[in-house]
């Protein structure tokens, strides 16, 4: 079965030592775009998350957000000495400056907490394990949610085929008629002129005059590959893997047949259901921008 590009997913993952909450949202796109908005701790996993969702994902521009709530943390803490002595510095210049002699009391330093700093830690595989489980629960959820507007799409597209091939039949029985109505109409006129002319106008010009027109009015190739295309469509989108960009250039051949076929036939109910094959063809593109 085909598959949107747009849906959204969501999982909520409760663990020993975090919670992490993931969001993915997509929308149609001609390439896979994936943009990521991860906490500090998880940018550094963000390559071999990427893996995991191209797993799932060829086109489409998605947004992957996490919100992770570390439970048990000890964080890294690092004295910044630039800072620390630049301080100590200072005040020693001041206590001179009134004649005083400084003593620094370091035990003082740790209640400074503007002199410490975090050190980033690298993340362990325990952290990428638990993580991966949480993505992949939000992008079956996603996935799930894509297939749900995947069937409301075939659906309508299964509707819009069966209509333009009941089309392509009335066009199919219509072109015998239009090819007969044409040739007695121009026997008839070359007819008069071959009256009006007396043997001046060989009986020969007359008989290729026909057959030009026959071979003209002729649009049965053209409506046995359109029935070929129309084929080709229902089996896309019964396969459904990776069915976008194939489903797209099959319409662009059945609109080069339906428009064929108009330029072949100048018929006025002929020319209708052209008009109306062309409007349900542009319509079913516009779905299909849709489909991955």
């Amino acid at each position: 079965m085909i598959r949107s590009m747009t849906g959204f997913g969501r999982s909520l993952l409760e663990e020993d030592r975090w919670i992490q909450t993931w969001e993915v949202r997509s929308v149609n796109g001609r390439h896979l775009d994936i943009r990521w908005r991860l906490p500090l701790e998880a940018r550094p996993l963000e390559t071999a998350l990427e893996k995991l969702v191209r797993r799932q994902a060829s086109r489409g521009r998605l947004e992957i957000s996490l919100y992770l709530q570390m439970r048990r943390r000890t964080p890294s803490l690092a004295l910044n000495v630039e800072q620390a002595d630049a301080l100590l510095e200072a005040v020693a210049a001041f206590a001179a400056s009134r004649g005083d002699v400084f003593v620094p009391d370091y035990n003082r330093l740790p209640v400074l907490s503007f002199l410490w700093e975090e050190s980033p830690q690298d993340p362990d595989d325990s952290l990428l394990q638990g993580l991966e489980r949480g993505l992949s629960l939000a992008l079956e959820d996603w996935n799930e949610s894509r297939a749900l507007e995947a069937r409301s799409l075939g659906k309508d597209l299964l509707t819009r085929i069966l209509r333009m091939e009941e089309w392509t039949r009335r066009i199919r029985e219509r072109a015998p008629d239009v090819k007969e109505e044409r040739t007695a109409l121009l026997r008839e006129r070359l007819g008069e002129i071959l009256e009006g002319h007396g043997p001046g106008l060989e009986e020969g010009r007359f008989l290729q005059e026909i057959v030009l027109l026959t071979d003209r009015l002729d649009v049965s190739e053209e409506l046995t590959r359109l029935a070929i295309h129309l084929d080709r469509l229902r089996e896309l989108l019964e396969l459904g893997a990776d069915a976008g960009r194939k489903l797209d250039f099959t319409l662009q051949e059945c609109f080069r047949e339906v428009t064929t076929c108009g330029n072949k036939i100048q018929d006025v109910q002929v020319s209708r259901l052209v008009v109306d094959l062309k409007n349900e063809l542009e319509k079913c593109r516009e779905q299909v921008q849709n489909v991955e």
